[in-house]
């Protein structure tokens, strides 16, 4: 039946040429974004779980900077612990000649000086070894703590190694010195002590390195993974998209060119009354 008040063709044509217009958009918006789901509109539920990963994805962000600067906090302590560990090992070899009874008097004062030097060395180094805040080796703090979930649940920690004249680690005390035979071959056995606890304090650190650095490597992988899985949900296939922008540019001007001839219908109705 011809007709100028209905046009079935001209609204069908329209109709799949508006269905390719929408199909069209989504698809140019695909590859400008590169998002296949670039916000909830796109697809509400997938929009919701990648939303959800994004999160997670930026506490661990958060975690691994908490990690990193414990790791860094951990690391001066045990760069300073190396340190008095070699200054200790050089008094041991001051005191153990200054016991010798044959020592001069002039020897002796100078060695003194020399070990007290290095005494007051360790007392610096200690005061030293701060990190953002933190110093493991002073006794100013018990342990060090970081994050180690994205909840801020749980936790990684590691004992502080209290390494100052004033502690347990090291015996010898700020007033120590090797100023007579007696007091020099008292001290050997003092410094050897005092050396084997901070070498042992210093295994304590590096036992708790390691596990903030176990920690810190699981962090990277499970971020790694959950970027990996919003990249699945939501990122667009560039070949797939590019092909379809293709066949819907072709449908856009077969459409068009469909709409055109369905609206030249009507014209058949004046041929009639010619």
């Amino acid at each position: 039946m011809i007709s100028i008040n209905t046009n079935s063709n001209a609204m069908t044509a329209l109709q799949y040429l508006n269905n390719t217009e929408a199909q069209l958009s989504r698809t140019q918006n695909a590859i400008s974004t590169g998002l296949v789901v670039a916000s909830a509109k796109d697809n509400g539920a997938v929009f919701a779980i990648a939303q959800n990963m994004r999160g997670s994805v930026a506490g661990y962000q958060a975690v691994t900077n908490s990690l990193n600067s414990g790791m860094s906090t951990i690391d001066v302590a045990m760069s300073a612990g190396q340190s008095i560990s070699d200054l200790l090992i050089q008094m041991k070899q001051q005191a153990l000649a200054a016991s010798d009874s044959s020592l001069s008097t002039a020897s002796r004062a100078a060695m003194n000086a020399n070990f007290v030097a290095l005494r007051d060395q360790i007392t610096s180094i200690v005061s030293n070894a701060s990190f953002n805040g933190f110093n493991l080796i002073n006794g100013s703090v018990t342990n060090i703590t970081a994050l180690a979930s994205s909840d801020g649940t749980r936790h990684v920690t590691t004992s502080a190694q209290n390494m100052s004249l004033s502690g347990t680690i090291v015996t010898l005390r700020s007033t120590g010195n090797i100023s007579t035979q007696a007091a020099a071959s008292t001290m050997v056995a003092t410094i050897q002590t005092s050396l084997t606890n901070v070498n042992s304090a210093l295994a304590n650190l590096s036992a708790g390195s390691a596990k903030f650095s176990v920690q810190a490597n699981f962090v990277s992988q499970l971020t790694n993974a959950l970027n990996t899985g919003i990249g699945n949900l939501v990122d667009a296939n560039m070949a797939q998209e590019s092909a379809q922008l293709t066949a819907l540019q072709t449908k856009q001007q077969l459409g068009a060119q469909a709409l055109s001839i369905a609206n030249q219908t009507p014209q058949i109705a004046l041929t009639l009354f010619r």
